[in-house]
């Protein structure tokens, strides 16, 4: 059973939460919690009538936690054990959830193996063409010669009678590369060769306009492919007409079985290039393998080791370079926390100390109302002290965190800093500090949070600053921003503490005794960077402080 204490602080971090100049939204409530978790209070009761009597505790844990979850578009990624020790459970965004990532290796494969097949194919291609090409201007020649030495012999040595036995001759063979056929002037077949009637009618062939050999034309029949031609040949002063065939099947299944051996050898480079570029990618991709294997290595309590660039390819020291640049913010950024949470146990340790034992010597004897009184007292100035720490902690999160812009107001800067040095006056006036203002101008910023950081830079110069000081506020318009600085003559920082000045909780040694937590530039710094601006530091030991803010203009 859960006691009404979780219940009232619940209840008390829920309400709004206000400092100076900042107000803190109420936080979403999570009241179903405890009741869920095992107090037997209404809302319980009556989640138990409407679930069915086996529903497990589990189930209505992870409803509570689904509801009360700040984080939306997240699930539980993991079912909640019984064990109250591994009570929480891993949230991963739906958003993330992805197949799996393709692999460079299969992308350098593919890619290899593409690009071989594209010069392998062009490079092929065109050597088929070329081979075909040439045999078929071989052929075309074979057929000229042949239709040539036929018109010779036709015209110079007696007509039909001395190309017939040629003609009979190819006739008797099985398979003749030529068939001939003769026409008289009247167009009827004076000889031909042995069924070249069925074939090749007459009809089919090429006319002739001239003497000259008419380009061959092309003609498939009973699965043979034959070139014809057709010439003009002069006989005793008559002309007759000379029909030729050449029969071109053996040419077609070379070329056919050529372009079986092309492919054949195309698929077998794009086999051979698969295998070549897998190996090649692999030695290509060693030094990632071996990058990886190297921040393996780097852990939290080895964040001081670095990739070295120099010894990488060309193209992995970009990588590694950031890596190293990665690292080194990381070792920086841990080095920073763990200094932080050493002040913070620092700074929270000695208010705590200071009331806890003045409540115990309190209590060794019985004291008057006004020793009590004296306790009290000095308990909530510690308290009062707490509460500012926590404050400034929380206005310093705030500000780091938020994402919508400051609401801008233009103003007059210098009635803003007169104020701000006529609430100082009192606390100048007991140390014998003058403060100045000079300058003049119009900024766009937010009017309270320009009160609060220059309040906290006089501030901090009140307390450095020894008697007979003095302070200046100088304002300076230009034209992209607005600077405001402040100066004092105190006694200086040195210049190794200046570059962790605006850190949290960062004190030098000489200002270790001092009332601040170290949280005052920190939290000025937090409001320069939500205006957009900077924040600059100059010191100068036994001369003095100035610290210059400048805000950018308002559109």
């Amino acid at each position: 059973m859960f006691s009404k204490r979780p219940r009232r602080l619940l209840r008390y971090w829920s309400e709004p939460r206000c400092c100076r100049f900042w107000c803190w939204p109420r936080r979403e409530r999570c009241a179903d919690i405890p009741s869920d978790l095992g107090q037997a209070s209404n809302a319980g009761q009556h989640q138990k009538r409407r679930n069915p009597p086996g529903a497990s505790q589990k189930g209505r844990l992870a409803a509570s936690l689904a509801r009360c979850s700040p984080v939306k578009g997240m699930r539980l990624t993991r079912s909640l054990p019984s064990a109250p020790s591994d009570f929480y459970a891993r949230l991963t965004p739906v958003s993330q959830q992805s197949p799996n990532p393709r692999s460079i290796a299969s992308q350098l494969i593919l890619l290899f193996t593409l690009a071989a097949t594209l010069l392998l194919a062009c490079g092929l291609g065109v050597f088929y063409w070329i081979v075909v090409r040439h045999a078929f201007a071989e052929d075309n020649a074979v057929l000229a010669d042949k239709v040539d030495g036929l018109q010779t012999s036709f015209e110079q040595r007696g007509g039909f009678a001395a190309i017939a036995a040629e003609i009979d001759a190819a006739g008797s063979r099985q398979r003749a590369p030529f068939m001939v056929r003769v026409l008289d002037p009247a167009g009827a077949t004076i000889g031909q060769t042995t069924g070249m009637e069925t074939l090749l009618p007459v009809n089919i062939f090429p006319p002739v306009a001239s003497r000259e050999t008419a380009a061959p034309s092309e003609h498939r029949v009973a699965g043979k492919l034959f070139a014809l031609t057709t010439r003009h040949a002069l006989a005793g002063g008559q002309q007759f007409t000379m029909q030729v065939a050449q029969d071109r099947s053996s040419d077609e299944q070379v070329e056919r079985k050529f372009g079986i051996l092309v492919l054949v050898v195309l698929s077998g480079s794009i086999l051979a290039s698969i295998l070549i570029a897998i190996p090649v990618t692999r030695r290509g991709l060693r030094p990632l393998e071996e990058m990886k294997r190297s921040l393996e290595r780097i852990g939290p309590t080895h964040l001081n080791e670095r990739v070295a660039p120099a010894n990488w390819p060309r193209e992995l020291q970009p990588m590694a370079i950031a890596f190293d640049e990665m690292l080194k913010r990381l070792d920086d950024s841990f080095t920073r926390l763990s200094q932080f949470s050493a002040d913070l146990a620092h700074e929270l340790r000695t208010p705590i100390a200071n009331m806890l034992g003045e409540a115990q010597v309190a209590l060794l004897r019985d004291r008057n109302s006004a020793e009590y009184r004296e306790t009290i007292e000095s308990t909530i100035g510690e308290c009062e002290r707490l509460s500012g720490i926590v404050d400034n902690l929380l206005f310093v999160a705030r500000a780091d965190a938020a994402s919508e812009p400051v609401e801008r107001k233009r103003f007059d800067a210098r009635a803003a800093v007169e104020k701000i040095a006529a609430f100082y006056e009192t606390i100048a006036e007991d140390r014998h500090v003058a403060i100045n203002c000079s300058g003049q101008g119009q900024i766009s910023a937010d009017p309270a949070l320009f009160e609060r950081a220059v309040g906290n830079l006089v501030d901090n110069a009140l307390r450095f600053t020894p008697e007979n000081g003095s302070i200046q506020i100088a304002l300076a318009e230009r034209a992209k921003d607005f600077e405001v600085a402040v100066s004092d003559n105190g006694s200086g920082i040195a210049p190794e503490h200046l570059p962790r000045v605006f850190d949290r909780f960062y004190r030098a040694e000489s200002s270790r005794g001092s009332d601040g937590a170290g949280l005052g530039l920190a939290l000025v710094k937090s409001i320069v960077d939500l205006h957009g601006g900077t924040a600059r530091i100059q010191s100068e030991i036994d001369h003095g402080t100035t610290v210059s803010l400048t805000f950018p203009k308002g559109a």
